[in-house]
């Protein structure tokens, strides 16, 4: 699998594909500066908790670019790398990787060596990203058995993240192992991720996949179709809790009730070891205009409000694995993901 172009440094701006056109135009967008940027991030032309986290370092790099040189360098930057951290407050990657950038900041004084490490940084955190991706593919693969159907629940593949993807690198690597025969995908409403960017990237790759209502997947499960579920996450709790995208929690019940295996994969990035659990996970409400309408069609009358949030979560004794790069958390609880998590050097770092 070839990583997809989701997002690119130019030397002076970052290029992200467009995903809100997809799958109808494949068109990119070119942010210069810090706002440009956090506004592609909050309107989701750039999405997916890897992928978010990744366009932030690089905002950081466009903050210090950006910024004049002088007394109030330092204040101006931090209010951008500020911004950029107000857009998404659910996907914990995004203040992982601004995390480490502030630590740059705090630690170099110069405007231009600053500009150069961050942008190094951003560049290290492309490169670690498709590595776990690869690596958690061929783990994730290792728990399918041949000749296997998967269902996903939005997108999790390269689009999410610096190319690869995390629930689908596990897809990706299933197929060229011989072991995927089919890949349902939920069409994971209000916004269609699964049936615009799941759908549109396994397309590309030629790897059969059907797209299904989100309320048709308990149905399918009951069926005998699939095998196992396979989603990705944008936040872990230190018990072993999963935010994702809202819906990933009644199709985690619904694969529970069915006895087929519900299989999270996120790189240990994602892991929020300062959350004990998933109740203490900030859930990000999004607009009513994403329910209300669908394309220039009005869907709930005037005058009725939406709830609307972007994430659930997940308890962990629902979860069977968490795939991360370094291995496979089976059975996860408050006492096995401190103890993977602290048994990992690199644990905090991308």
């Amino acid at each position: 699998m070839q990583p997809i172009p989701t997002l690119e440094w130019t030397g002076n701006a970052l290029r992200l594909l467009d995903q809100r056109l997809l799958p109808g135009r494949e068109e990119y967008v070119c942010c210069g500066d810090v706002e440009s940027l956090a506004d592609a991030i909050r309107n989701l032309a750039v999405r997916g908790a890897p992928a978010i986290g990744i366009a932030a370092a690089y905002g950081c790099v466009l903050a210090a670019l950006t910024t004049p040189e002088g007394g109030d360098f330092g204040k101006i930057f931090l209010e951008k790398v500020a911004l950029l951290e107000s857009t998404r407050p659910t996907a914990v990657n995004l203040f992982h990787c601004t995390g480490v950038q502030r630590r740059i900041f705090e630690g170099v004084g110069d405007r231009d060596e600053l500009i150069r490490a961050l942008l190094r940084s951003a560049h290290d955190m492309v490169e670690k990203d498709l590595a776990a991706s690869m690596s958690m593919g061929k783990h994730g693969a290792g728990l399918l058995p041949g000749n296997c159907t998967v269902l996903t629940h939005c997108n999790a593949g390269g689009l999410a993240t610096a190319g690869l993807g995390t629930a689908l690198a596990v897809v990706y690597e299933a197929w060229d192992a011989g072991k995927l025969v089919k890949v349902f995908a939920d069409e994971t409403r209000p916004l269609f991720q699964g049936s615009r960017l799941t759908a549109w990237e396994l397309e590309k790759a030629g790897i059969p996949v059907s797209v299904l209502p989100d309320s048709a997947a308990a149905s399918l499960l009951a069926s005998g179709s699939v095998d196992a579920v396979v989603v990705g996450s944008d936040r872990i709790a230190a018990n072993g809790d999963v935010a994702n995208k809202v819906g990933t929690y009644p199709l985690a019940l619904a694969a529970r009730a069915h006895d087929v295996p519900f299989y999270v994969v996120a790189p240990l990035s994602t892991f929020d070891m300062e959350t004990e659990s998933g109740k203490d996970i900030v859930i990000e409400f999004r607009g009513r205009g994403e329910m209300a309408c669908l394309g220039g069609r009005k869907l709930v009358p005037d005058g009725v409000d939406a709830w609307n949030p972007a994430f659930d979560v997940t308890p962990s004794d629902l979860v069977d694995a968490i795939i991360c790069e370094k291995g496979v958390i089976r059975y996860p609880n408050e006492d096995s993901v401190r103890e993977f998590t602290g048994m990992v050097d690199e644990f905090g770092g991308q």
